[in-house]
């Protein structure tokens, strides 16, 4: 018989949570911004994940993908890793489009719609989904489709 050995998944969690509570599109939209590498915004797609706790204060904020021109990766597994791991209570999804057409694609209704059905199941609150350029944003949640 042989011996198969599991290897061990150690978990950490080292808090750093910034001292600004985000509660609107607006406040969620302009610290996105500080984390956001304004050069590039127009150049590339780049999605990244806002991470609260229950009182809406920043844990910190992911960098989940970069991409191409019109497209990155949004993959709701590490998503949520992440926010159990973190203990984070709400997330905010945030993208930027380099055309700086905030208009959500269906691509961004459908990744919004799967990310808020696994977020309840886990009870996070998916707060918003930010569509970003240098000037401005769009918000799912501002838009009733949250």
């Amino acid at each position: 018989m042989q011996n198969h050995q599991v290897s061990e998944i150690q978990v950490s969690y080292s808090p750093n949570i910034i001292d600004t509570i985000v509660s609107t599109s607006e406040s969620s939209y302009r610290v996105a911004l500080t984390y956001w590498n304004l050069d590039t915004i127009e150049m590339f797609e780049e999605a990244k994940i806002m991470f609260l706790n229950n009182a809406l204060k920043v844990i910190g904020i992911y960098s989940l993908s970069k991409g191409g021109i019109s497209s990155s990766v949004v993959d709701i597994r590490l998503i949520l890793s992440i926010a159990l791991k973190s203990i984070s209570t709400h997330i905010i999804l945030i993208h930027n489009h380099p055309s700086t057409n905030l208009k959500p694609s269906k691509a961004d209704m459908d990744i919004t719609s799967k990310l808020k059905t696994a977020c309840e199941f886990l009870e996070i609150k998916l707060l918003d989904h930010l569509i970003i350029n240098k000037e401005s944003y769009y918000s799912f949640a501002d838009e009733g489709l949250l």
